[in-house]
């Protein structure tokens, strides 16, 4: 368990809530630390002030499912958070990992067949590959160092995604609440180590402890060759791909986006070799 992990995002979500949005009465004086007190965390979930204390500071040990869901109620936890949680308390250290997966020749021939950007993920928002679509609308990752293949690396420290995302400390605040939802190792702590010493924006949405996982929803987008774009995009979780995942974006039938997306992809598709 990490102690100082788990003490920042039990504290932060404690920080996130008022009295009167848990039921209880609202405080007749001011307090000096916004959100819920300990005391009050421990009565919602049915445990002792001494118990939430010890749990907060990462001191009790063999935390039982039934505390660990009543602690989600009272923090009002939300279907990933909840599980965040339960891994902060089951981890028992920060194991090391093996060489970062590679992604299967089949799965870049797949994403390399589509006419729409796609991106393979791997562990902690690697890069293992991006089709030409992909390329031109957010960056050539293949042509980069594989220590520097990284979205969150790229969203942070390129000053090009800036360009490229209208939205872009909303997207970026969720890249960083879905890379610290994924596993807690050694890689990890280091990509979060340099992009904190690097980027202030980073070090500060970190301390935030926000989880989220990458499902779907718009992004909007710009390109100075077409202009702006607001596309769909979908993840696909792969089953026993070692943490790997297919990002697939759209857009909507008969929009300005789609044609936008289909010139934008002809420009920088790949010639097919002639035949004899």
């Amino acid at each position: 368990m990490s102690g100082a992990e788990l003490r920042g995002f039990l504290t932060s979500r404690r920080a996130a809530l008022a009295p009167e949005d848990v039921g209880l009465p609202s405080p007749s004086t001011a307090r000096r630390v916004p959100g819920l007190r300990r005391e009050e965390v421990a009565s919602l979930a049915g445990v002792s002030v001494h118990y939430y204390v010890k749990l907060e500071q990462g001191r009790a040990g063999n935390v039982s499912g039934q505390v660990v869901a009543a602690i989600a109620r009272a923090l009002r936890l939300d279907d990933v958070e909840s599980r965040y949680l339960r891994t902060l308390l089951q981890q028992p250290g920060s194991p090391a990992v093996p060489a970062p997966p590679r992604a299967r020749a089949a799965l870049r021939s797949m994403i390399d067949a589509l006419d729409v950007p796609a991106i393979i993920h791997g562990p902690h928002l690697a890069v293992l590959g991006i089709n030409h679509a992909g390329k031109a609308l957010l960056a050539d990752f293949d042509t980069m160092p594989v220590a520097e293949r990284n979205t969150a690396r790229w969203m942070f420290l390129a000053p090009r995604a800036r360009v490229v995302y209208r939205d872009w400390a909303r997207i970026a605040a969720d890249v960083v609440a879905v890379l610290r939802a994924g596993p807690a190792d050694d890689s990890l702590a280091r990509l979060v180590g340099n992009l904190c010493t690097r980027s202030p924006e980073f070090a500060a949405m970190w301390a935030e402890h926000r989880v989220a996982e990458h499902q779907h929803g718009v992004k909007r987008f710009f390109h100075e060759a077409v202009g702006d774009l607001t596309l769909n995009w979908q993840t696909l979780h792969l089953p026993d791909g070692q943490g790997q995942s297919v990002i697939v974006y759209s857009a909507d039938t008969g929009s300005p986006s789609e044609e936008k997306l289909r010139l934008l992809a002809s420009w920088t598709a790949t010639p097919a070799p002639a035949t004899s």
